[in-house]
């Protein structure tokens, strides 16, 4: 079968590779559509733990063999820690992820564990059903900043995750939400998904700020312009650095919370919400083109902010 192959430093190639062993308690899934992650492209061009030959993916759905639509929920845990007990699979110590520590959704076939897969409330189109993986870090992070109805909300970055943010907090009834970017096309589209204003730098005072960037600069930015007592919610993971001011947020009691994925309920919650949803911004693409588009957005392209394959 044909899959996109991550086979080195700054390469992914269109390979054909076995199809896959399907052990017990595992099931075979026909991938329809597969999105292309910024931290993969990330970890394309900076290699760590995704490892090389790697048929990465972890943001996918497809048909079972009795032609079941069905979301895969990537995160693998051990389901038997005291954090799991807790319902934070996500951040189980040691969870695994399809895509990253074994083969995911870029092939025409991948086999997950049964627990994995979800069937949506009601099929959805493949575009929306591409997207609840991303979506639910969104939805979990709305949950984490407390589901603030009536925020002035900011959030920086207006790629896949931040657009995200932007149309959940919408749905949860933020006060008003201002968008940053550096890309004008992408300001342009948080503007028509609802965005109050979509701006290069956010000013002003907000409730809370989502950064889906994860830079030094982003991080001292999101609470420099917190109001006292205000959250920001970190979700990008561009960089290790910090570079915020620890006084300024002892002295405005402010607060800063990782947001990593999402729980269970996190992604059910996501798979209700993007039927209803704006996806003019997602482009699809056929899984033979993978590589190319794959290296085009990994070189600074911008558009489309999210690419599917379709095998």
């Amino acid at each position: 079968m044909r899959a996109l192959v991550f086979t080195g430093p700054g390469v992914v190639e269109i390979r054909e590779v076995a199809e896959p062993e399907v052990g017990d308690g595992e099931v075979l899934v026909h991938v329809v559509t597969s999105g292309i992650c910024g931290s993969e492209l990330h970890g394309v061009r900076t290699p760590g733990f995704r490892v090389p030959p790697l048929v990465m993916g972890h943001e996918f759905a497809g048909r079972t063999d009795e032609g079941t639509q069905v979301i895969v929920n990537p995160i693998l845990s051990c389901g038997a820690c005291d954090v799991c007990g807790m319902g934070l699979r996500n951040v189980c110590r040691k969870r695994q992820i399809v895509g990253v520590h074994r083969p995911g959704g870029f092939a025409e076939r991948v086999a997950v564990p049964r627990e994995a897969i979800t069937a949506p409330p009601v099929e959805l189109d493949w575009t929306a059903a591409g997207i609840v993986e991303p979506a639910a870090n969104a939805v979990h992070a709305w949950s984490l900043a407390g589901a603030p109805a009536g925020a002035r909300v900011g959030v920086i970055g207006a790629g896949a995750i931040g657009l995200a943010c932007l149309q959940v907090a919408l749905s949860g009834g933020a006060g008003g939400i201002e968008v940053a970017d550096h890309a004008e096309s992408r300001r342009a589209i948080a503007r028509s998904l609802g965005a109050d204003a979509a701006v290069a730098e956010l000013t002003g005072e907000y409730d809370v700020i989502f950064d889906a960037v994860g830079a030094a600069v982003t991080r001292e930015r999101s609470l420099a312009l917190l109001r006292p007592g205000g959250v920001a919610v970190w979700l990008g993971l561009a960089e290790a650095v910090a570079g915020f001011d620890a006084a300024g947020l002892v002295r405005g009691e402010k607060r800063v919370l990782g947001s990593f994925a999402y729980t269970d309920a996190d992604f059910a919650t996501a798979a209700e919400l993007v039927g209803g949803w704006d996806l003019s911004w997602v482009g699809t693409f056929p899984l033979i083109e993978g590589a190319a588009v794959f290296t085009t957005l990994m070189n600074g392209h911008s558009v489309p902010v999210k690419a599917l394959l379709t095998p």
